[in-house]
């Protein structure tokens, strides 16, 4: 059987940008490498950066893709903060949104139609695969490919229901879904199972789930000392300020013989006595679980209130062996077995029960954490989540695979 080729868009395939997407997108790709997938990625922000697992075209709009972050970058700046903030329930569209919106339908979907339509027409791909590309901005495309050439054009939203416009998304990035035509496209895939009836709300006319992973090779174990007690990295605190406070504030001064340090950037909640480390390189992440004796997974409050919605951090922390102390995540025990493979607590009490207990008793950690990442082997990785995505598009796996 000929190898199915996909040609995808990605929202960006540089890891500088530090999307939180992007390193779930490389696992992901490598994974779809591995069950035999000749895959070629164009990036919708940034460069292309080749890999052994994938080939690349350019991105038709570098300039005045990195132009127009030029100007965020500015306007955050005249505003004395990092980011263009958006509320977190609720965020109504600017009159700058709208303008945006509108220069892209104009300037920047013309272009991406033609570069797509040329890639097609080279490539001859089995499907189109759209990674977290803010949808409002292809409007129009995937009717055009999809009459043009007959092949399936899917819509892969990473970030449901933040991304939704009850939520808008991360300061970061676009509020996507104004303006947007779901229907376009001939299957949406969530990372959320909960989310999936408002995307048929939203127009999709089909919605799958396809729940984030991680790969065992790149986060495994690591053979290093301890240097921390509690560790959490995230990129800030938005949607999750109260749980900062529930499981990193009040119990590093409650518990102050315990040693908190976070890694990331935008934290602008109460971290109480935690240590800052800033950020972490993507390279030494496993490396930087290994270290801490618990890691914490901190779920944004849509992603933990809307059942089955999946997050990358659970994953890569139970594949890296850590002992995992948690928040409340509806579902979570779809993928992880609480009690057995990590703990879930709700109170400053319950987590400084739990992490005394942890460091008290190492053996007891270390065997969490086994049982985590064996779970990961047996039905979490993302050679799992690659062959489900070939099933969901109807593509084949090639007999080598």
């Amino acid at each position: 059987m000929k190898a199915p080729k996909i040609l995808a868009v990605a929202s960006a395939i540089d890891l500088d940008f530090r999307y939180g997407c992007t390193p779930a997108w490389w696992q992901l790709w490598k994974g779809m490498h591995e069950v035999g997938v000749d895959l070629v990625i164009t990036p919708y922000r940034g460069r292309p950066v080749e890999s052994p697992w994938w080939r690349t075209a350019p991105n038709p709009t570098y300039r005045e893709g990195e132009s127009y972050q030029a100007l965020r970058d500015v306007l955050a700046r005249m505003k004395g903060d990092r980011y263009l903030r958006r509320e977190e329930s609720e965020p109504e569209e600017s009159g700058f949104d709208r303008l945006t919106r509108e220069t892209i339908r104009r300037w920047v979907t013309p272009r991406w139609k033609r570069h797509l339509e040329e890639l097609v027409e080279r490539e001859r791909p089995d499907a189109i695969l759209v990674f977290t590309v803010p949808i409002a901005h292809f409007r129009g495309i995937p009717t055009v490919l999809r009459e043009r050439f007959g092949i399936p054009v899917v819509f892969y939203d990473g970030d449901v229901p933040m991304s939704l416009p009850e939520y808008g998304g991360m300061d970061t990035g676009f509020n996507p879904y104004h303006g947007a035509d779901p229907s376009e496209y001939d299957l949406v895939l969530s990372n959320s199972e909960g989310g999936i009836e408002r995307l048929l709300e939203l127009g999709a006319q089909r919605a799958e789930a396809l729940f984030w992973a991680a790969d065992p090779e790149l986060f495994a174990p690591q053979p290093v000392e301890k240097e921390c007690d509690v560790f959490f990295y995230g990129y800030g605190d938005k949607f999750r300020r109260d749980w900062m406070q529930t499981l990193v504030g009040e119990p590093s001064r409650v518990a102050s013989e315990l040693d908190f340090t976070l890694g990331g950037l935008d934290f602008r909640g109460d971290i109480g006595r935690a240590r800052l480390l800033g950020d972490i390189p993507f390279n030494v992440f496993p490396r930087a679980i290994s270290a801490a004796r618990i890691n914490l997974n901190m779920t944004r409050r849509p992603h933990a209130t809307v059942p089955g919605s999946s997050t990358a951090r659970p994953f890569e922390l139970a594949s890296s062996g850590a002992a995992i102390v948690s928040n409340p995540h509806e579902g979570i025990e779809a993928w992880f077995e609480p009690g057995r493979e990590l703990l879930v607590v709700e109170s400053a009490e319950e987590a400084v029960a739990a992490y005394c207990e942890l460091v008290a008793d190492p053996a007891q950690a270390e065997e969490m954490g086994r049982r985590a990442r064996e779970r990961v082997l047996d039905e979490h990785t993302y050679v799992h989540r690659a062959r489900r995505l070939l099933d969901l598009l109807g593509v084949g796996v090639p007999i080598t695979a």
